[in-house]
């Protein structure tokens, strides 16, 4: 079983501000997400692009959250657009060599 890295890139239509409240209130879903050992927002306010950077606890997890209903939710919100998911496989070794929080 292999942790598996999940990165989403997609532009927003709101203003920051109101990016940021959305967010929030799906923050706790995105939490108690099964298999998901941690997540990063990311934001490039100038660009109107966010995303994120999560890590699964392998590949089984990774692929369910991908056909959850939240994950759906988030691709046809009307604010949100262009989405690019890119599923990695983690170089464990090096990783730790630099201190990636891999547990």
């Amino acid at each position: 079983m292999s942790q598996k890295i999940l990165v989403t890139n997609f532009s927003y239509n709101v203003p920051r501000a109101e990016f940021e409240q959305m967010a929030a209130q799906l923050a706790p879903a995105f939490a108690s997400v099964s298999g998901c050992l941690w997540k990063i927002w990311l934001i490039d306010e100038d660009k109107k692009e966010a995303g994120a950077v999560y890590l699964f606890q392998d590949d089984a997890a990774l692929q369910a959250f991908k056909a959850s209903p939240l994950v759906a939710s988030v691709l046809s919100h009307p604010a949100l657009a262009n989405f690019d998911l890119k599923e990695r496989d983690i170089v464990r070794g090096i990783s730790l060599l630099t201190r990636a929080p891999l547990g």
